[in-house]
């Protein structure tokens, strides 16, 4: 399949990021499965990343969609850092042209620190570990909101 098809919807591969002022976490994800895996996590400066190293990671991956985890407060309004990474998203958009959705992340640094503590203990808790697991749950619950 060349690059200028779309892949069908179900099909598709996407990338999610868990935003952050000094690390912007990764994963990879296939619809068709609805599971996704880490790829790590990339420094940022007040919340701009090195946008050769994401480059690295679309050219690997070729998502056909990505989703930027969307911070909100516990009653769902926005907080300073929420608009941060809509800006964030739309800086993925303009810089690799790939469409780009937000997913609702809260408590996902709370559910990733427990899965990573689960599989290795304290020393898991690294924070790109964190960071990289954090995209993770934001790709698995937005592969969820596709099938309710």
């Amino acid at each position: 399949m060349t690059k200028k098809e779309k892949t069908p919807q179900g099909q598709r591969t996407i990338m999610g990021f868990d935003f952050g002022t000094t690390s912007i976490g990764m994963a990879i994800g296939q619809e068709v499965t609805g599971t996704a895996s880490s790829i790590g996590a990339v420094k940022a400066r007040d919340g701009i990343p090195n946008w050769d190293d994401i480059a690295i990671h679309i050219e690997q991956w070729q998502p056909d969609l990505i989703v930027v985890g969307l911070p909100l407060n516990m009653d769902g309004t926005n907080q300073h850092v929420t608009f941060a990474a809509k800006k964030f998203g739309n800086r993925l958009h303009n810089h690799f042209k790939i469409a780009v959705e937000t997913q609702d992340e809260r408590l996902t640094t709370a559910d990733a620190k427990a899965r990573l503590f689960e599989q290795g203990g304290y020393k898991n808790l690294g924070k790109g570990n964190v960071d990289g697991m954090s995209a993770v749950i934001i790709l698995e619950s937005y592969f969820e909101s596709l099938w309710q």
